[in-house]
């Protein structure tokens, strides 16, 4: 296991049911099989993350299937894209779980690779440990990858945010990074409930110190959602905290509601010559 301790860096070394490092910080893993590496003063807040309400708005969405298209494009091209042997798998904002159980499916090509989800909520990582018991969860920041340097042979980042240089530091060179980002259209009539004016815009391909883009590619399509599902679709959403009561009336009453889903998926090479500095 290549965790690393998230105050001192040092190994973590796995002991029953707890993790220590030579410093003797110590992690203790829970009962549902997730270690929290994050520590007090790393958070922003008391409970950092999706909160219970939100975490069950979506979780209820994605097993109704709506973005099954996207995960099983993801899968197909990790499929292509991962480097032969891969060990591991990191999902950065795995939230729940739901794309995290999904790369399992890798282990028929790769049948050393472990699959390990990070995210922030301690929530939605509770219950993706719980559920997924063939992956590996951990509560931590993404901007603070507790893994060491070179350890990971693939990254997927689904709308989550990472600083750079934790993704080039803890990837393997010739190691890739796939990205999920909204593509013009995503959600578009969702965003025309809360806005008068709706300005379609893509986000342009990152600019990664030491990597390449192999692959790029637009998912689109539409959804045909019920009242429940538009609700928690928009409960999942940034859109939330600024949607009026009169609109979360409307999307609850509504029996067929049409909204686009528009994906932009890349996949990013770090260059077999490339080694991070250190820290």
């Amino acid at each position: 296991m290549p965790y690393q301790c998230p105050l001192c860096h040092q190994p973590l070394e796995h002991r029953e049911n707890y993790w220590r490092c030579q410093q003797n910080h110590q992690f203790d893993q829970a009962k549902e099989g997730y270690v929290n590496l994050m520590p007090v003063h790393h958070k922003s807040s008391k409970n950092p993350g999706d909160n219970k309400e939100m975490m069950q708005a979506r979780r209820a969405f994605l097993e109704a299937g709506h973005y099954a298209p996207m995960k099983d494009k993801v899968v197909a091209l990790l499929h292509r894209y991962a480097p032969a042997n891969s060990h591991r798998l990191l999902d950065i904002g795995c939230g729940e779980g739901y794309y995290t159980s999904a790369f399992t499916a890798l282990s028929d090509q790769h049948p050393a690779l472990a699959v390990h989800g990070l995210d922030i909520s301690k929530v939605a990582v509770r219950y993706a440990a719980k559920r997924y018991k063939d992956c590996h969860f951990c509560v931590a920041s993404s901007h603070r990858l507790p893994f060491a340097d070179h350890s990971l042979d693939a990254m997927v980042r689904i709308y989550a945010p990472c600083k750079a240089a934790e993704i080039t530091r803890t990837l393997k060179p010739g190691a890739i990074l796939l990205t999920v980002t909204p593509a013009a259209r995503h959600l578009h009539q969702l965003k025309a409930q809360i806005y008068d004016e709706v300005r379609p815009h893509d986000i342009p391909a990152e600019s990664l110190p030491g990597m390449s883009l192999i692959h790029e590619e637009q998912l689109h399509y539409e959804m045909t959602l019920d009242g429940k599902e538009a609700t928690a679709l928009m409960q999942m959403t940034p859109f939330a905290w600024k949607t009026p009561d009169s609109v979360w009336q409307f999307l609850a009453q509504q029996q067929a509601f049409h909204c686009e889903a528009d994906f932009t998926l890349r996949v990013y090479q770090l260059s077999e010559a490339e080694i991070s500095q250190p820290n």
